[in-house]
C-alpha cells in the first residue's frame, strides 16, 4: 500500500511539471518566435528482492521520473508585416544577440535601430554581425535585410547578421524573454538558416492541441489524487480495524 502511495506522488509531480509546461507554451502562443516544449518523462522500476524463499516473486513498483524537456524546433507560422527590418528565420538556425549576461541566441526577428543606431530585437539586445554590432547612421535611407543576412542601405553593406546553429539544439536552455543559452559552441548556419525579410515568424505553439493537453492533465491529475485519497482511507481503516482487535 505504501509503494502504491509512492507511485500517485510521483505521478502527480510528473503532472504538475506537465502543467508547468503547458502553461509556460500557452503564455507565449503570441511571442514572436517562440519555440514550444514539451515534457519527457522515463519509467523507473524499483529493484525487486531476489531471494528463493519466496513463494512468488516480487511485483516490480514503477515510479516516473521527469527528464526535463525538449524543444520543439518546428517552423512557425510566417506572418508579413512590410517592415524591412523584420525578419523570420527559416530552418533551425537562431540570431545571435549581445545581454548584460552574455552572448544569447533568439528566433525573435523584430529588429529597430536605438537611439544609438544600432540594430537590435524588440527587447533591445543589440544584434550581432560576423563582425560585431551592426550600426545604421540616421541619414542613411533604404535599409534592408538580404535571406543571408546581409544589412545594407542606401550607403551599402553595413554588416550580416550572424546567424549560427547548434549540433545539439537540444542542449538550448530557456533564460526567458525568447532568449536561449548553449554550453556548446555555435556553427555558422551557411544553407541550414535563412532569413524572410518583411516577415516574422510567429510561435509554434498550437493552442488546440495544448488545450487537449491540459484537459487531458487535469482529468488524470485527478483521477490520481483520488487513487491516493482512497489509498489512505484503506489504510486508516486498516489501522482501526488492528487497532480493535488488539
Amino acid at each position: 500500500m505504501q509503494n502504491a502511495l509512492f507511485v500517485g506522488v510521483s505521478s502527480q509531480m510528473a503532472i504538475q511539471r506537465e502543467l508547468d509546461v503547458i502553461a509556460n507554451n500557452m503564455a507565449n502562443v503570441s511571442t514572436t518566435g517562440f519555440k514550444a516544449r514539451n515534457s519527457r518523462f522515463q519509467e523507473y522500476l524499483m529493484p525487486v528482492a531476489s531471494a528463493d524463499s519466496f513463494e512468488s516473486p516480487d511485483r516490480r513498483v514503477s515510479y516516473v521520473i521527469d527528464q526535463g524537456t525538449t524543444l520543439d524546433l518546428g517552423q512557425g507560422p510566417i506572418e508579413q508585416t512590410g517592415n524591412p527590418l523584420h525578419v523570420a528565420v527559416r530552418g533551425e538556425a537562431f540570431l545571435t544577440v549581445q545581454t548584460p549576461a552574455g552572448v544569447r541566441y533568439t528566433r525573435n526577428g523584430a529588429l529597430e535601430v536605438n537611439v544609438q543606431g544600432q540594430l537590435v530585437t524588440s527587447d533591445g539586445h543589440a544584434v550581432q554581425g560576423e563582425g560585431g554590432p551592426i550600426t545604421i547612421n540616421p541619414q542613411e535611407t533604404g535599409a534592408a535585410i538580404g535571406p543571408d543576412g546581409t544589412v545594407s542601405t542606401n550607403l551599402g553593406v553595413r554588416g550580416r547578421i550572424r546567424l549560427v546553429t547548434f549540433a545539439k539544439p537540444q542542449r538550448l536552455t530557456s533564460e526567458g524573454g525568447n532568449l536561449y543559452a548553449s554550453p556548446d559552441q555555435p556553427q555558422p548556419a551557411g544553407l541550414a538558416g535563412r532569413l524572410e525579410s518583411g516577415a516574422l515568424e510567429r510561435s509554434n505553439v498550437r493552442p488546440v492541441v495544448e488545450m487537449t493537453r491540459l484537459m487531458d492533465v487535469n482529468r488524470t491529475y485527478a483521477m490520481v489524487s483520488s487513487v491516493i485519497t482512497r489509498l489512505d482511507d484503506l489504510r486508516g481503516t486498516a489501522i482501526r480495524r488492528l487497532a480493535e482487535v488488539a
